[in-house]
């Protein structure tokens, strides 16, 4: 699903959609057609009795139309009943491939669509713009209706008179051409409002995950101005599209009673003139309150298909975004040794590092910008592809890699890495090979201590995000989480920012323990931490400046010193 795929644009994506769902589609239609024929018939058999039993007093004629009325009133309900079904599941099964659709595309290890969205942003495009794509699944099968009751009817008004036959006939087709026309404001305004919609709902997750920062900092109020005026743009935009949305109804009430009274007058003349029954009349007149239903039919299949549309546009560009990564099929050597090599990395503040991490080694890498650091561990877990250099595990340049089979054999455990909502036990578990070692993971993280003091201990519910442990809770936790893993390669940043030195010197010893001939990288300026690392490096302005052990830098690099020991 990158540029130029088969879901690139919306027109692509609606027929996808609908494609999909074509069996069920055709079925509705045929079903509820079947309804909207019986309730056009309605009329005309009501004209019949008038003047083939009630106008001559013939009871046996009477009871055969109302026996015939009875037959079709079990067939329209029989078949609006059926049809409604299918269309509800055409409509809920259109949905969830929606929304897979963009799952798939926010989970593809190629990534990139996250990029310049914020996750409200995100959820609006697989929830919102989903379900209005959606929507024509319940359109398009009424319209087909509504389509079949107008044949109909222009049938039985052309057996009636020929005047009123035609004028059904030749005046829907630049009605429906009118109805589209009033819909193109409606299309052009919901792209908008779902996009302002989305951006309130960015900023509301970004306020509600960063709250105990925002206290911390008395920023309360800036962040409630902000949001205020995000959702009050948003409240524009959605006025906008309402607005748009009443004047459409609107216009299409006015065309359609106007179509309907032309219809009324014409039949009213004619009766008047001799040239059609009584029973015409009623039948005709019957017809044209019929139309109503089937009129008003195309005009929320007309703005269905708009509001569809302008979802399809967002979807489509979310599913069309380049990867950040591309290229690489090739599966890491068996078995991974963990042997990593970076030469003349030049990504971001990163400006030519040239680094060696022999396999089972436990390496220390103090870097001053955690910029750079980020940029490394982007790189190693390959989030991006540097702009120049390379990376290579076990001699493979990890370009060569397909992504989803490096980071099973490399993990890359960031500073901010996220929890997800269930039990602490389901969290810590969430990927772990069914061979790994539990408790000595929960141990070696002392993630033991969180789970005594929780209610439940590890079946205790963790909130989104894990808000509901504390900052020093969460590290641990996500820290047992990647040791489970048990990967070759581990690549740690920062893990330890939110414990007291005590927490940090336990878990420094049961890190290296856990890791003993495992690879891992440590990105880190936790004195605890380096103290038991094999080799340290220092990195400064995007290159190694110096390397040794933790106490031979502290000893003689007075930038190492700062940086660690102040």
């Amino acid at each position: 699903m990158t540029a130029g795929g088969p879901l690139s644009t919306a027109r692509s994506v609606l027929r996808a959609s609908v494609s999909g769902q074509r069996r069920r589609l055709g079925l509705a239609a045929l079903l509820l057609s079947g309804h909207q024929i019986g309730e056009a018939l309605v009329p005309v058999l009501v004209g019949v009795a008038i003047d083939a039993a009630v106008r001559t007093g013939d009871g046996t004629a009477l009871l055969a139309v109302l026996a015939a009325l009875a037959v079709d009133f079990a067939v329209l309900s029989f078949c609006y009943r059926a049809g409604a079904r299918v269309t509800w599941l055409a409509e809920a099964s259109a949905d969830q491939q929606a929304r897979l659709w963009v799952v798939e595309r926010m989970l593809h290890p190629g990534g990139g669509a996250e990029a310049g969205r914020p996750a409200g942003s995100l959820v609006s495009v697989a929830v919102a713009d989903a379900k209005r794509i959606a929507s024509i699944h319940l359109a398009l099968p009424y319209g087909v209706a509504a389509l079949a009751a107008l044949a109909v009817a222009a049938v039985a008004l052309l057996r009636s008179s020929v005047p009123l036959g035609l004028l059904v006939l030749l005046g829907t087709p630049p009605l429906l051409f009118l109805l589209h026309l009033l819909g193109k404001p409606l299309e052009r305004r919901s792209g908008p409002e779902q996009e302002r919609a989305a951006q309130a709902s960015g900023v509301a997750a970004d306020l509600v995950a960063g709250v105990r920062v925002l206290k911390g900092i008395g920023a309360e109020g800036t962040a409630v101005q902000r949001y205020t005026a995000t959702s009050r743009a948003a409240l524009a935009a959605t006025l906008r599209a309402t607005g748009a949305q009443a004047g459409y109804q609107g216009a299409v009430l006015v065309v359609n009673g106007l179509f309907l009274a032309l219809i009324a007058l014409v039949g009213g003349r004619l009766a008047i003139a001799g040239e059609i029954s009584v029973g015409q009349l009623v039948a005709a007149v019957g017809l044209a309150q019929f139309l109503l239903e089937p009129l008003d039919v195309f005009g929320r299949v007309n703005a269905a298909l708009a509001q569809a549309r302008a979802s399809a546009k967002r979807v489509a560009a979310l599913l069309s975004t380049p990867h950040a990564v591309s290229g690489g099929t090739a599966a890491p050597r068996s078995p991974v040794r963990g042997g990593v090599r970076i030469r003349g990395l030049v990504s971001g503040p990163l400006t030519g590092l040239d680094l060696d991490v022999a396999p089972g080694e436990l390496l220390g890498v103090v870097v001053s910008d955690p910029a750079a650091a980020t940029e490394l561990l982007g790189c190693l877990g390959r989030e991006h592809d540097p702009a120049a250099g390379s990376v290579e595990l076990d001699g493979v340049p990890l370009a060569e890699l397909d992504p989803d089979e490096l980071r099973a054999a490399v993990l890359v455990a960031a500073h901010d890495a996220e929890l997800f909502a269930g039990t602490l036990h389901e969290t810590i578990t969430t990927g772990a090979p069914e061979h790994a070692d539990l408790d000595a993971a929960i141990r070696a993280a002392q993630a033991d201590q969180v789970i005594t003091v929780l209610p439940d201990g590890a079946d205790t519910a963790v909130s989104e995000q894990g808000r509901s442990l504390s900052g020093g809770q969460r590290q641990r936790v996500a820290l047992a989480r990647a040791l489970l893993r048990d990967t070759p390669v581990l690549v740690l940043h920062d893990p330890t920012t939110a414990l007291d030195t005590v927490t940090e010197a336990r878990i420094a010893a049961g890190l290296r323990a856990a890791r003993r001939g495992r690879t891992t990288i440590l990105a880190t300026t936790s004195p605890a931490l380096l103290a038991v690392v094999d080799r340290v490096v220092s990195v400064e302005d995007g290159r190694i400046t110096a390397e040794g052990s933790h106490a031979e830098l502290a000893a003689r690099d007075a930038a190492y010193r700062a940086l660690v020991l102040s």
